[in-house]
């Protein structure tokens, strides 16, 4: 029987096989993404300097009409947000780490809301 621990745990190898290979730079952060069962997260990182430069969350005060924070509307709410927020720091490139998680659901929709609101990736 597979359990919640187990795919957590193979989703973090996962997580750890495609960080060795990209990464983010001043020029070009690392989207970043955390999906929780109430929640989705979403960060800007410059790996090169170890900042995070924009960060945007459904727990962020300008998402509080979002009721139920782990569903896909949601999502595209937090993509659009971090794009926006993106966009007023002056970035529009990004390399888009999904952290193991399949491309489906609130993964890709948060992904398509960055991409309409204007992040490149």
């Amino acid at each position: 029987m597979i359990t919640k621990s187990d795919k957590n745990k193979a989703r973090l190898k996962r997580h750890l096989r495609v960080r060795k290979k990209i990464q983010g730079t001043p020029a070009r952060p690392r989207l970043n993404i955390f999906r929780s069962a109430k929640h989705m997260y979403a960060q800007l990182i410059d790996d090169v300097n170890g900042v995070t430069l924009v960060s945007a969350s459904t727990q962020d005060k300008e998402l509080t009409e979002v009721g139920n924070g782990g569903n896909v509307e949601a999502a595209r709410k937090v993509g659009e947000l971090v794009a926006n927020r993106a966009k007023e720091k002056g970035v529009s490139d990004v390399v888009f780490d999904r952290s193991g998680y399949l491309y489906h659901g609130r993964v890709q929709a948060l992904a398509d809301a960055a991409r309409e609101a204007g992040l490149k990736f």
